[in-house]
């Protein structure tokens, strides 16, 4: 499937690495970054509507879609410093030195790096429903952590969560799209069976990019953390009620880490840029207005 009125290409971003992008728009650029278990089609309210006036980039990431799946055995390869590094010669080869970065889930941790590693190349970063990698460990703990079961699944060594999932692949992403996507039609079938097929054919990598999150992307943060390092560009989060029902503030969270910050709960579900793409929309647009303080 393709998003209906976007051009579509490889581009090479690292060595042995190309990635599947639509792009379509004119202006200001703006990258859009999927989350799990889905792919760039995630953003085909989202995208169609700021490419009226922006130019947007939908890429899948390494490791998803129809990106290249490099062998996961070093760390380095799925760390969210990688993968945003990534990101970042994606627009360089589109002619963009600079760019607006918004993901989700995944995507957001990818964008969360971004910002960090990158502060004078992302000018705006939106986090829809995913907290920085070392609080989300944090706030994990008890009974309510079993939400949360694939991130300790997928942070075993090499071989048991690859041959598990493996096994029975659309069983495992497909207890995700439904228990996270709720009633009514954001997953239309069409939809839900392409994120299936990817899924299918990434388990490796999907498995490697969550490895990386309980390993090397918990050093790369915790150095942030360390030296103070924080997000210096306009920052909004839209979020679940996580604090609520995980018992922490989601909002002090953030705060630690973005001073120019509009955090806001929304009504949707965690698929929000699909099952409420008007309030993602206008968050974005929002966004996109601000000027640093």
């Amino acid at each position: 499937m393709q998003l209906t009125g976007f051009d579509y290409q490889r581009v090479p971003v690292a060595d042995g690495v190309a990635l599947n992008v639509a792009v379509a728009g004119s202006g200001s650029p703006v990258v859009l970054l999927h989350g799990f278990p889905q792919t760039h089609l995630m953003w085909r309210h989202v995208a169609a509507d700021l490419a009226a006036d922006h130019t947007v980039l939908c890429p899948d990431l390494r490791g998803y879609g129809d990106s290249d799946k490099p062998d996961g055995t070093d760390p380095r390869t799925y760390s969210k410093r990688t993968m945003a590094a990534d990101v970042v010669a994606l627009a360089r080869a589109f002619g963009h030195d600079r760019f607006a970065l918004a993901g989700h889930d995944r995507g957001a941790l990818v964008a969360i790096r971004a910002g960090l590693d990158h502060p004078e190349t992302i000018t705006h970063l939106a986090s829809l429903d995913v907290l920085p990698t070392l609080d989300m460990w944090d706030v994990l703990h008890g009974a309510n952590a079993a939400v949360a079961f694939h991130l300790y699944l997928m942070a075993q060594p090499p071989g048991l969560p690859e041959t598990l999932i493996g096994a029975t692949p659309d069983a495992f992403f497909g207890h995700f799209l439904d228990a996270w996507s709720g009633p009514g039609d954001a997953l239309p079938a069409d939809v839900r069976a392409e994120y299936l097929r990817a899924s299918r054919e990434a388990v490796p990598s999907i498995v490697a990019d969550y490895r990386a999150s309980a390993t090397i992307d918990v050093e790369h943060d915790t150095a942030d953390r360390e030296a103070g390092n924080r997000l210096r560009m306009p920052v909004t989060v839209l979020q679940q009620d996580w604090g609520a029902a995980l018992g922490y503030d989601a909002e002090a969270v953030w705060r630690a880490w973005a001073g120019d910050l509009d955090h806001r709960t929304v009504t949707s579900g965690h698929f929000m840029a699909e099952q409420g793409p008007a309030e993602v929309i206008k968050a974005l647009r929002e966004l996109l207005t601000r000027t640093t303080g």
